[in-house]
């Protein structure tokens, strides 16, 4: 691929400059720009990648799309052939440029992509889950981890750069897959994150306070998720999947439908997908579903009422890339919990050890409700453990403090991620919660210590409930913690 068979897919509104020479690769970071890559330049949220167009013609750039060509200028005067394209969308360039030079895997894929606070990686897993086993092949991408037709990498962000997900989507391709299942984050879908990507399925979970460091309001929060759906900054889905629990859900219904999107609801006992009844057992529930594809009982290994959501959500969206509902029922009791979502740790203690990425107030409110209802069965008690992360949405660290005091018996507030902040200075935001709750509880800044005080103020029948923090590495910190405090070890043991 040369230049001239890039910049025919590029939407420009100024060029100049040609170069026969091949095209090696297409950057938007200009250090990962080598001899005869294609660099991106582009306007971003915390930097302006114009900036680096000279390190990357140092490099060795063949050309440059820019969305700012006069802040370099001065350097067309020394390199006046300079292949140089000048785009008004740095972010939607960057998608094009990226396609074309791997290949459309996105005309390869259908893509289903998730958006909501809570919910997203769950329902991503359970659905790639549910594809893989209609003999599906398949590309994830979301915050634990990516997959490329069964090769697991570790996750950069939750949705990344265009460019890196045409990256996996050709890789996927070139080894069998067909299905792109993707988690899509606000930030993304407001900087064009998701651009070049046409959904097939949109999937809403729910929307709770989460990220108003970057959108400040909730407002703008919504309508960011719903530019997913309303067809405004990107191709509207064929099937929009819709919370119907959800207060906001009738809202991303009413303007999926209004951009040409079939709509689908679920819910427990709301929407066309739903759990018509329901019980909670100690090894996950059972459903009786009533959906317009069929009715069904069904057994599944995933606990609490917001899994059965997540559940369902991801039978919709399976249903709505073709799986048979025969296919689906005969699945559902082979889905495994997923890594950090409500995930056992099993050492041989005779109280119940709980890892979940919880980091909002609402999550961590239901968490704790379904810690609340396992630890009636056995009489026991709910120990919380839980911090917020630095360098975000400040407003909601009391309301954390209050939703873990009020759930809990006894709550250990600690560390998560403080980034460039200090440890104290959030555990101070959080103490004003708890101490409206009226929750007994301790502060202890060292996420490890703090585990194993949570782990020992345990009894017979508890349930502990260690929340947040990426990357999970609280499993591990636990497991060594009740092997101090004796108790055999069962890691990796299948629940």
């Amino acid at each position: 691929m040369n230049w001239k068979e890039l910049a025919e897919e590029v939407t420009a509104v100024g060029a100049g400059g040609e170069s026969d020479l091949p095209i090696t690769g297409v950057e938007y970071d200009s250090r990962r720009v080598r001899p005869g890559s294609v660099f991106v330049a582009m306007e971003g949220g915390s930097t302006d990648g114009n900036r680096y167009v000279e390190k990357a013609l140092a490099a060795g750039a063949l050309g440059i799309i820019t969305d700012s060509a006069h802040k370099f200028d001065h350097l067309l005067v020394f390199q006046p052939g300079l292949p140089v394209l000048e785009v008004e969308d740095g972010r939607r360039a960057l998608a094009e440029a990226s396609a074309v030079f791997f290949g459309h895997p996105e005309r390869k894929l259908m893509a289903a992509g998730i958006t909501g606070t809570n919910g997203k990686t769950t329902t991503a897993f359970l659905l790639e889950a549910l594809l893989n086993m209609a003999a599906r092949k398949t590309v994830l991408v979301g915050t634990i981890e990516y997959h490329v037709a069964g090769d697991v990498r570790p996750s950069v962000h939750t949705t990344p750069e265009s460019r890196d997900l045409f990256e996996l989507m050709a890789e996927g391709a070139a080894r069998g897959a067909t299905e792109l299942v993707t988690e899509v984050s606000s930030h993304a879908l407001d900087q064009g994150r998701a651009a070049g990507v046409n959904f097939d399925v949109a999937v809403f979970t729910n929307l709770t306070q989460d990220h108003l460091d970057y959108h400040r309001t909730m407002e703008k929060y919504f309508a960011a998720k719903r530019l997913l759906f309303d067809g405004t900054a990107y191709p509207a889905p064929r099937v929009a999947v819709i919370n119907a629990q959800d207060p906001r859900g009738e809202s991303f219904a009413t303007a999926a439908a209004k951009a040409g999107a079939d709509v689908r609801t679920y819910g427990i006992g709301l929407g066309e997908w739903r759990a018509a009844s329901h019980s909670l057992t100690p090894g996950g529930a059972v459903l009786e579903l009533e959906t317009p594809a069929g009715s069904a009982k069904v057994n599944s290994r995933l606990a609490g009422e917001v899994n059965i959501l997540n559940l369902l959500a991801a039978l919709t969206a399976a249903h709505a890339r073709s799986v048979p509902f025969a296919k689906l029922i005969e699945s559902v009791p082979r889905l495994k919990p997923v890594p950090g979502r409500f995930q056992p740790v099993d050492a041989g203690q005779p109280f119940t050890v709980i890892v979940d990425y919880a980091h909002t107030d609402d999550a961590l409110r239901n968490l704790i409700a379904l810690a609340r209802q396992m630890a009636a069965h056995s009489g026991g008690h709910v120990i919380t453990l839980f911090g917020c992360g630095g360098d975000r949405d400040r407003g909601k660290r009391p309301k954390m403090g209050l939703a873990a005091g009020e759930g809990s018996d006894f709550v250990v507030a600690t560390s998560d991620n403080p980034r460039s902040e200090e440890p104290l200075a959030i555990l101070a935001e959080i103490e004003p919660g708890l101490k409206a709750s009226g929750v007994r509880f301790t502060i202890e800044p060292d996420r490890a210590t703090a585990i194993c005080m949570a782990l020992k103020a345990a009894s017979t029948g508890d349930v502990v409930l260690l929340a947040g923090k990426i990357p999970f590495d609280d499993a591990e910190i636990a497991h060594a913690a009740l092997a101090e405090l004796g108790f055999e070890m069962r890691y990796g043991k299948e629940q």
